[in-house]
């Protein structure tokens, strides 16, 4: 449960008007004032829940998916290793329906529910946060598959002896 406590402490922040939580996902840079602990309470409830259930469907889709995806490269491909585009979009495929979808629907979820925590007129504006940093983790995931993409091309391009 660390982890998820430090996910979820990463949500609340202190300031002169008092403890303020921020919700993930919210593209405006403002928090929400939290008036009581009953109600921080309450909200960490809620993002232990969340959190949980999304680190639930990342690992386990995870690995299902990349169970079904070979599975269905050895079911589909005579040899599976000649066709490494192939069973890369079968994994890709895969991936999309046992973890996309079911994500997406918590997402869902999670941003409709968050009106039942949050007062429009609570909203404080936040100052210092780390927007460039998140930035440049974005880069670098976005580069990283960059790279991943060009080595399955190469390797699924390269003139076979």
């Amino acid at each position: 449960m660390g982890l998820i406590d430090a996910l979820v402490n990463r949500s609340f922040r202190d300031s002169p008007d008092g403890r303020v939580v921020v919700f993930s996902g919210d593209s405006a840079k403002r928090g929400y004032l939290v008036r009581s602990p009953a109600e921080d309470q309450k909200i960490r409830s809620f993002l232990k829940m969340f959190y949980f259930a999304q680190l639930y469907i990342l690992l386990i889709g995870v690995l299902l998916s990349q169970a079904w995806a070979s599975w269905l490269s050895e079911a589909l491909l005579e040899r599976p290793a000649r066709h490494l585009l192939g069973v890369g979009s079968i994994a890709l495929a895969t991936y999309g329906l046992v973890v996309g979808l079911p994500y997406a629907l918590l997402w869902r979820a999670y941003k409709r529910s968050l009106t039942c925590f949050i007062v429009p007129a609570d909203a404080v504006a936040l100052t210092g946060t780390a927007a460039p940093a998140r930035q440049w983790i974005a880069l670098a995931v976005a580069g990283g598959a960059l790279l991943l993409l060009a080595a399955i091309l190469l390797l699924a391009l390269r003139p076979r002896v």
